[in-house]
This record gives structure tokens, sequence and C-alpha cells, in this order.
């Protein structure tokens, strides 16, 4: 594909995915094709998307921080936790081949929309928005950060389910704790994959100025249109992203 066409493509696609990815997840099901159909085998594609995913978070961040939602003390120690299992994913990824994944992940997909669907525990609110972090939202967090550093695919929705089953937190506190955990557990999965010669800078940058300009946007909208747009757009895609790993369509 010629770059003039090749370029756009990547902006617009990451806009749509950065937006995906920080309101719910599932935005590297849009990417990790766009970058195989250029030309980049599954490992290069792979690690590329990389780049994008690091410059959205930090864009995500900022973002939520201008709107005055953060707690970086919490959102740092989670992301501590997830660290070890990201690096030993991503060593993995360089490897082996993800297709069992993929097809485990479709299942625990259908999972996540149960339990968004039925009536939440909760929320903490107001003063009681202090969020004790759990033993088990500590350990999941290893697990996630395994899959986050290997795959990547679909790993919002895993984190989202965690923070909400684990601490009781509104969905607009979950994508804020997040984009930070993400950030933070990508830092070291793209070393490894650019140490081992597995990202194409020049497109992983095309695609992270659009992922920027998604996430930014989805920050302020996450935190402005409140819990039931985020609820709405976090089922519709959970169930597509299902759908398409199960092979239904």
């Amino acid at each position: 594909m010629p770059i003039y066409i090749s370029i756009p493509a990547l902006f617009l696609v990451g806009v749509l995915s950065g937006f995906m990815n920080v309101m719910a997840g599932g935005g590297s099901t849009l990417t990790l094709p766009l970058l195989i159909f250029l030309g980049l085998g599954a490992s290069t594609a792979n690690g590329t998307n990389r780049v994008a995913i690091v410059v959205q978070s930090v864009a995500a961040v900022y973002s939520f921080k201008r709107e005055e939602q953060q707690a970086f003390r919490q959102s740092l120690v989670l992301s501590l936790f997830g660290l070890p299992g990201a690096v030993a994913g991503a060593v993995f990824a360089v490897e082996i081949n993800n297709e069992l994944f993929e097809k485990i992940l479709g299942a625990v997909l259908i999972g996540v929309i149960v339990t968004m669907l039925l009536p939440a525990a909760r929320e903490r609110t107001g003063a009681d928005q202090r969020e004790r972090i759990t033993w088990q939202a500590c350990a999941s967090m290893l697990f996630i950060g395994f899959y986050g550093g290997f795959i990547q695919v679909g790993v919002g929705f895993l984190l989202m389910a965690s923070l909400r089953g684990f601490m009781r937190l509104s969905l607009q506190r979950v994508n804020m704790h997040k984009v930070f955990i993400v950030l933070i557990y990508t830092i070291p999965a793209l070393f490894i994959f650019a140490w081992t010669g597995n990202v194409d800078w020049g497109l992983g940058l095309s695609l992270a100025a659009g992922s920027a300009a998604g996430a930014w946007w989805a920050a302020k909208s996450s935190v402005r249109k409140g819990e039931r747009v985020i609820r709405a757009f976090l089922v519709l895609a959970v169930l597509i992203m299902a759908l398409k790993l199960l092979d239904v369509f």
C-alpha cells in the first residue's frame, strides 16, 4: 500500500482504537489486522502496536489528570504487581502462537458481559472513593500483566472486570486506573519487542498519533458523559470482540 494511503489509514484507525481502548477495550482488534495487512509479520505487528499503546496511555493519563480524576499512588501499586507478568508475557510473545489464547479470551469476554449486566455491588463514591486496594486485585494484576505483555488484545476488558469486581469502583475510576496500569506495564514490553527487532517505528508512530487523539477524547468523555455511556459502549465492544474471537463471524 502506498505511504500516502497507509499513513492516513493508520492515523484514522488509531483514533478509533485509542477511543475504544480507553472507554472499554478491544482497539487492538482493529490495529493488529491493519498492521499485518500492511506487510508486517505477526510478532512485528504485535510489537509495533505497543508504540501506539504507550502513546495513547500517556495522553489518556494526562487527560484524566486535567479532568481531576487521578489516584497515582493506587494506580502505581496496582501497576507494579502487573510488571513481572508483562515482562514474562512479552518474552513469550516473540515465539508462541496465540491462537489458543484468542479462543480462551473469547469465552472470558462473554463472562465479562454477564458480569457487567448483573446488578453491581455498591460502588465507592464521595469520601469512600479512597479506594482500598485488595489482595485479589493485586493478584489478578500479575495474570493480566502476563496476558497484556503477551497479546494485549482485550486486556482492557480484563482490567475493567478485575478493578470493578475486586475494588467496587465506578467505571470512570476503573478507566482512570486502567490507562495508568497499561502505560506502566507496556513500557518494558515495548522495550523487549524493540530489543528483538519486532517494532516498525515509522508505522508505529503514525498509528500512535491517531491513538493519542482518540484516547484524549475518550478520557474526557469517560468523565463527562458518565457511567451509562461507558457501560453501553463496553457491552457492545465486548460482545463484538468475543464473537469475532470465537469465529462467529
